[in-house]
């Protein structure tokens, strides 16, 4: 216990410094979700706690990120829909979906998978963030113009007749469930929609106008109504927020610049009496378990999100493990990749407990809390004690915050997580893909699909794609690569000194028509299994003997053990006999597991280096031809 306050001071200041930053940032990531700014604050209040006090990297605060938001608004937008726009009613589905993605977490850390995030490759985390921010841009533009499609009244009144025909299936499924039928008691129908009120009609039109506007798609499709329609205060009042955030950070870094742009703007437009629409109330006081999560369970209602429930967790994992190697590289340290996956989940799942969103470890507010002098878990939690304090005591005065001042916010969290470095190297990457008339780099192909997929379709559907043609891409250059180093040798070509290896010089050159060599280089696996079955073609009938060199094949697939064996078998077949030079572990495993050795290659014929081979060569095989001359 006195080693956990030995920092106290500097956890304490880094802790405060850090969920200063936290509270704007929460607020406009909650509102984004849908959810709103409460569930943001909840977050950042529960994932910043729990996730320092289990997790495995020292200095890291967490909280909503803009990847998680980004996901957790295309749960919360599906579900949303799918209860009748009703957020209430849709609450319990979408916390149960935040709560498993959190409990994964724990499981992943408990079987070792934070050891393998590393493995994401670049070019699919580079198009993932960059989808982000150009997600988060495109959603804030009408808040930021001050455009509300349920405020739209010729919007509204265009989607009455369709609001009608929705209260009219909902009536028919209604009577379908207690066993009414319609075409039998007609008359209970038309009673019951005699009892629809106009109000009735118009809540639901503007919950259709509202979800017709909402992701990226419906964002771009209603931005020509939106322009036509600008509030030009709300505009004002984000553009100066931006301005704010940008203009304060060249006078001083040492007070975050997005807060007092939070401050600044807020107070102004509040005590000048502005008519600026604000945000959603935040209740104030400790939050309340949400028990729907158990009393109102249903699998049918999660089911066609329990994929989505999965990324969330794999896509938290990747976020907090890229935040925990900046903050080693700041601090010389090392974090426990596996523990910190468990802290994450913990934090998750608590937080979906108290309906707050996911989120993940935050790099901006981790890096903040190191330069202010955070060393240890303490500082993580105390940035979340700080935001509770805030809630309890602060809530009716942030609900005053104007909405357009957290979209400003949010555009600059959009501009700033663009992934600038990958973008830049687009004209500068290696073009490996030679089509008829030009070339193309499949890495650049990669990080461009999974940023235009994510932004026009399916932002975790695009990532898996990325992750396919990335394995795809890469099996195929590590196949080239073991190709062009695989060959077939013979003496002409070691006393030409082309294609040999250092220690080959001392071949017999008796046994130049007898003996030839296969190369491989590189890893034997599904790949290259085709390439290596056409080299094995070329050894000539004159062959008794082929020298196999295994020496560089670090590793075998089940692919590549079985071609080896069908190549193997077709040349015992032609009563030449193989000898293997020092395969190493794993090859030689796989091999003794399926009897190629000793079936195929007797213990015998396989060497620890080339030399003992030579002898073996001298003293078994016949020189049945005459070397070529030349």
């Amino acid at each position: 216990m006195k080693d956990f306050f030995k920092h106290f001071k500097g956890d304490a200041f880094g802790g405060i410094t850090a969920g200063i930053v936290a509270l704007p940032l929460a607020l406009a990531f909650g509102v984004s979700s849908g959810l709103g700014p409460s569930a943001g604050l909840y977050g950042a209040i529960f994932i910043g706690f729990f996730a320092a006090l289990f997790g495995g990297t020292n200095t890291q605060i967490s909280g909503p990120t803009a990847p998680m938001t980004a996901v957790s608004m295309l749960v919360i937008a599906g579900i949303v829909a799918a209860n009748e726009g009703n957020v209430e009613k849709a609450l319990p589905a979408i916390l149960t979906i935040f709560l498993l993605a959190g409990l994964l977490q724990v499981l992943f850390g408990f079987i070792g998978i934070g050891s393998y995030i590393k493995y994401i490759p670049y070019p699919v985390v580079s198009g993932f963030m960059t989808a982000i921010g150009v997600m988060i841009l495109l959603t804030q533009i009408l808040p930021a113009v001050g455009y509300y499609p349920k405020e739209d009244e010729d919007l509204v009144n265009s989607f009455i007749p369709q609001a009608e025909e929705v209260l009219l299936d909902k009536i028919l499924k209604n009577e379908a469930g207690e066993g009414i039928l319609v075409l039998e008691d007609f008359k209970e129908t038309i009673k019951r929609a005699g009892e629809i009120t106009e109000a009735d009609i118009m809540i639901e039109a503007e919950t259709l106008a509202k979800g017709s506007a909402s992701g990226v798609v419906g964002a771009v499709r209603t931005m020509p109504r939106a322009f036509k329609n600008i509030n030009f205060l709300e505009l004002i009042l984000c553009l100066v927020t931006i301005a704010i955030i940008y203009g304060f950070k060249k006078i001083t870094t040492a007070v975050p610049s997005t807060l007092v742009a939070l401050l600044a703007v807020s107070g102004v437009a509040y005590f000048a009496g502005f008519k600026y629409i604000p945000i959603e109330t935040i209740p104030q006081g400790f939050p309340e378990i949400n028990l729907g999560i158990i009393t109102d369970f249903s699998f049918g209602s999660i089911k066609p999100y329990l994929f989505a429930g999965v990324s969330l967790a794999f896509l938290g994992a990747i976020d907090s493990l890229l935040t925990s190697v900046v903050a080693d590289n700041m601090t010389k340290t090392r974090h426990k990749p596996n523990k910190e996956l468990i802290g994450q989940g913990i934090g998750n799942s608590i937080a979906a407990l108290f309906g707050g969103i996911p989120g993940a470890g935050a790099t901006i507010r981790t890096v903040v809390n190191i330069n202010s002098g955070g060393k240890t878990r303490l500082s993580g939690m105390i940035a979340g004690l700080l935001l509770l304090v805030i809630l309890m005591a602060m809530g009716p005065i942030a609900s005053k915050i104007p909405a357009a001042v957290l979209a400003g916010i949010l555009i600059t969290v959009g501009i700033g997580v663009m992934d600038y470095k990958g973008l830049r190297a687009i004209p500068s990457m290696q073009k490996d893909i030679d089509l008829k008339y030009f070339k193309l780099s499949s890495e650049v192909v990669i990080m461009l699909v999974v940023l235009v997929l994510s932004v026009v379709w399916d932002l975790v559907a695009a990532v898996g794609i990325g992750l396919v043609m990335a394995s795809l891409s890469f099996m195929k250059k590590m196949g080239d690569f073991t190709a062009d180093e695989s060959r077939i040798t013979n003496l002409e070509n070691l006393d030409k000194g082309e294609l040999s290896w250092n220690d080959e010089g001392d071949f017999p050159k008796e046994f130049a028509e007898e003996v030839f060599i296969k190369h491989l280089e590189g890893p034997l696996f599904f790949g290259y299994t085709s390439d290596f079955q056409v080299l094995a073609k070329q050894i000539p009938d004159t062959a008794s003997h082929v020298i196999l060199r295994m020496d560089r094949v670090p590793y075998v697939d089940q692919s590549g053990l079985y071609a080896l064996e069908d190549v193997l078998l077709d040349l015992e077949q032609r009563d030449v006999h193989t000898l293997l030079i020092n395969p190493q572990k794993q090859p030689l495993m796989m091999l003794k597991q399926i009897d190629i050795v000793p079936d195929l290659v007797s213990p015998d014929r396989i060497f620890e280096d080339f030399s003992s081979c030579i002898e073996y060569v001298k003293e078994n095989v016949e020189d049945k031809y005459q070397p070529k001359e030349g």
